[in-house]
């Protein structure tokens, strides 16, 4: 299985574990609410250019509202049983992040979380996707940022002015951080302000 795909059965998982009503790391997003959005987004191709482009949001929101009332167990059924026919050679390149993301958007939701232990390969590949998005990440930051992983690797996600904060810490934390997430375990090298200013960037990609 793919990294992709083991993430789903593992989201899914913790989506059931956690119940419909439990608290997720997307805002206000129940469980439930995530699952219907990750229905929405893979089965509703009408309404899932709302996810990205303003114009279509409202329908969008129609959409998942419908979606969302449906049996949350149903709603699991679908998410768990993978895309459809016509996503699957793309599910890799469109559900890597995205399966991993939420799945830590639950996880990290409940009290007492720790971090996974995950595959070296799992998180080669996490840094891969990382290199490839950090500029978007980091695009809004007035000041230099860098991340860096403990066995070497580095890459300067912006480059702005004489002021840098240096993210450290395992690939799968940085793609978290550089998604929009705080509820992570980084160290972070900088002036106290300027760390300060990176937690809080709009680091929407």
């Amino acid at each position: 299985m793919t990294l992709a795909q083991r993430e789903r059965q593992a989201l899914v998982e913790a989506m059931a574990a956690a119940g419909p009503d439990a608290p997720t790391l997307c805002g206000e997003w129940t469980a439930r609410d995530l699952a219907a959005h990750l229905v929405v987004r893979e089965r509703r191709p009408d309404a899932a250019p709302g996810i990205l482009l303003k114009p279509f949001a409202p329908y969008l929101d129609s959409v998942q509202r419908k979606v969302t009332q449906r049996p949350f167990t149903d709603l699991l059924d679908e998410v768990r049983s993978g895309p459809p026919f016509y996503l699957r050679p793309v599910d890799a390149l469109m559900n890597t992040t995205e399966m991993f993301v939420h799945h830590e958007d639950v996880r990290r939701a409940a009290p007492g979380w720790e971090p996974r232990t995950l595959s070296a390969a799992d998180e080669d590949r996490l840094w891969k996707i990382l290199t490839g998005l950090a500029r978007m990440a980091y695009r809004k930051s007035p000041i230099t940022v860098a991340l860096a992983t403990p066995d070497g690797r580095r890459t300067v996600a912006r480059q702005a002015g004489d002021r840098t904060v240096v993210l450290a810490g395992p690939p799968s934390e940085l793609l978290l951080h550089a998604f929009g997430r705080n509820t992570v375990r980084l160290e972070a090298t900088g002036a106290p302000e300027d760390v300060e200013l990176v937690h809080a960037l709009d680091r929407s990609v």
